[in-house]
This record gives C-alpha cells, structure tokens and sequence, in this order.
C-alpha cells in the first residue's frame, strides 16, 4: 500500500505567507506595512498587499527572515536560502537548524511577541495541523494555492503542502554486507544495533512518518498506527534498534549505518557522502510504502511579515519548486507544473523509483496516531 501523507497529517504543508504592522511615515519600522498603510501582518493574498512587487519592496524594508530548524541539506533548503537572498537581498537567519517541528511550534509559543520569534515554519503535517487548532497560523494563499491538490493544504491557506517523499532506508554499504529491502527484513539478527531513525515520533515527522510505514508494513492501517509501535519495541527488543538520532554527523562516524529517514534525504546524503568515499544506497522497502508531505506555514504573531509571506510565495514559484526537485524532493505543485511544462525533467528522472497510488489519511486519522504514539512510544522502545 502506498501512502502519501500530507504535512496536514504527519506533515501537512502550510501555505501561509504572513505579514506585517504598520509603517511609520519614513518606512523603516519593521511591521510590514506598505505606503498606502496595508499591513503585511492580515494579508491573506499578494494582491491583496498590491502583489508579490509591493510584498518585496516591504519585506526589503524589514530585511530579514526569521527560521528555525531547517537544515541546508534538508530538501535543498541550502539552495532555496542563497536563491532567495540572491534574488530579494533578504537574509535568512536559522536558529537551530538540527530542530524538530515540535521545536519550531514551541519557539512560537515561547516567544510571542518577541523579536527573536520564527516568522515562517516548515512543519511534518500533524504538527501543522496542531499549530493551526491552536491559533498560531496566519491565513495566506500564495499564488498557484488552487493548483495545490484540496488534500494537501487547509481551507484558509494557514498550512500547504510544499513538499514530501517516501520512507526509506539508506544503508552504509561498507558497513551493512546486504542491506535491507522491506521492515521485515529489519528484524534479522545482522543489523543488530544498526538501525535508526531520524529524531522521536513524537518530535520529528520523519520518524513519525516512519512508524506509520511500519504500521502498514505489518498489518495496521491510517486507523491503526499501534503495529508500527509494535513493531518497532520489537525491533528494540531484538537489539537491532538504537535511540540514537541519525544525522549525517552519525552516519559519516558509522554510528547509524541503516537510517530510516525520508528517500529526499537519503538520496542527498548518497551525493554528499560519496565525495568523502561513503557508499549510501536507498532503497523505498517494498512493504509499508508510506509518502507524506512537510507544510509551509506562517507565524500569525511573525515579526516580519512580509518577509514571510514574500518567502511562501518563492517557495511555492516555479523557481523554488524546482530546486526542491534537484534536492530529490516532489514538490507540491509537481503535477501542475509537469501539465504546465515547467517542471525540471532531468531533475525529475533522478527521483527513487516508486509505484502505486497514493492515499492520504485525514486530519482526524493524523491526529489520533499521534495520540497514540505520544502515549506508547516512550514505554514500547525504553531500556
């Protein structure tokens, strides 16, 4: 079965480019207001600021973006900062880059107010969802909002879908004779002490994507995530687990040799690592195919505004989505841009090869799995 799941559900995208104050008569507050006094802060549209133009020229006025937790070798976010800063004169500034959503989600709520805190957020799609329950997303439909499937965004434009990929297995050749092709592969006593995941389910969409995978894999269902915790104290137990996060810092010192982790970014570290004579290979396992998607959002309280709304509009124009496909990465709007014939073909044929049909879980499927795993995952993988 394959499975997509939405940054709305694990990681359900967020679309949301949010805003600014007001400016004072010389223009150089930072509250993202343009000259006519429309503030940044409650647009919900470019054109409703007076288009992605007057978006630029009061994003420049506050000149910076605000971010936490986005890796440069995360779905090519490295390529996507330079291009942005290249093209607008913005800087990026990322706090804790190695962070998980639930990191970014409490840097929100910590610091409303504050100048330090996130202006945009890059969320596993349950983490969105939950930032959205919770009034801390601002509303904002980038341009192309409609071209992004009705599944993988919210009504009101507080999250999209940007980009996702499939749960799979990256493996150390030199380290792992044979490396493993499905979950129940995982469970055969030579990986003893290989096997890892990116972060906690409870933190991290990746691992929790990862224990969905696992679910599927083993009889259970968007319904039912208990066999992916199941599966995974098993794993535990057999000694062929380690609650070591996998980084590309533990896998270059071969202390992770078998990542689980999303096909984007095990494809990545097969070109970062070779370079430095590692052999990673990937592989999508053949049962428990589960695809999801991370979602964009905007802080409803960011400190800049229209930095954030003018930074979801690149992410989502045929520019950013691009990059995202040299990163190994599907974008959102790929099929749109596939019809539109600007998609990046040769980008596109290097993506690991999948079949089947996607399916995604709803809101509801997403936030009860994440119930569960917050309840049982400490106790099912604990010493």
């Amino acid at each position: 079965m394959t499975v997509f799941l939405p940054r709305t559900a694990v990681l359900t995208g967020v679309l949301a480019v949010a805003a600014a104050l007001s400016l004072s008569a010389c223009g150089s507050s930072s509250d993202g207001s343009d000259a006519d006094g429309k503030s940044a802060a409650t647009a919900t549209t470019a054109e409703a600021f007076g288009g992605v133009g007057a978006l630029a020229e009061a994003a420049k006025k506050e000149g910076t973006l605000r971010a936490v937790a986005l890796p440069r070798d995360w779905a090519n976010y490295g390529a996507l900062m330079d291009g942005f800063k290249k093209k607008y004169g913005i800087k990026v500034e990322v706090e804790n880059p190695n962070g998980a959503s639930q990191d970014e989600i409490s840097a929100v709520t910590s610091r409303k107010g504050k100048d330090n805190a996130p202006d945009v957020l890059d969320l596993g799609s349950s983490f969105a969802q939950s930032a959205a329950q919770q009034g801390l997303l601002a509303p904002y439909m980038v341009t192309g909002f409609a071209d992004i499937p009705d599944t993988q965004r919210d009504s009101i434009g507080r999250w999209a879908n940007d980009y996702g990929g499939y749960i799979s297995f990256g493996c150390d050749a030199k380290r792992v004779r044979t490396c493993p092709t499905s979950f129940k592969d995982l469970l055969k006593p030579e990986y003893k002490g290989l096997v890892a995941l990116n972060g906690s389910p409870t933190k991290s969409g990746s691992a929790f994507g990862a224990v969905y995978a696992a679910a599927l894999a083993n009889g259970g269902s968007f319904d039912d995530i208990q066999p992916g915790i199941d599966f995974f104290a098993k794993l535990k137990k057999s000694g062929n687990y380690t609650p070591l996060d996998s980084t590309p810092t533990t896998i270059g010192k071969g202390r992770t040799p078998i990542s689980i982790d999303w096909d984007y970014l095990n494809a990545g570290y097969t070109h970062e690592f070779k370079s430095k004579g590692l052999d990673w290979t990937v592989v999508v396992p053949s049962d428990g195919k589960f695809s999801q998607y991370y979602s964009q959002a905007i802080n409803k309280d960011a400190p800049h505004p229209a930095a954030a709304r003018l930074w979801q509009e690149y992410l989502y124009s045929t520019e950013g989505q691009n990059i995202r496909l040299k990163g190994y990465a599907r974008p959102a709007l790929m099929t749109a841009m596939k019809k539109a014939g600007t998609l990046d073909k040769t980008a596109a044929a290097k993506l690991p090869k999948v079949s089947g049909t996607p399916s995604f879980p709803t809101e509801t499927q997403q936030s009860n799995a994440k119930g569960v795993i917050a309840q049982s995952w400490g106790g099912a993988t604990s010493e």
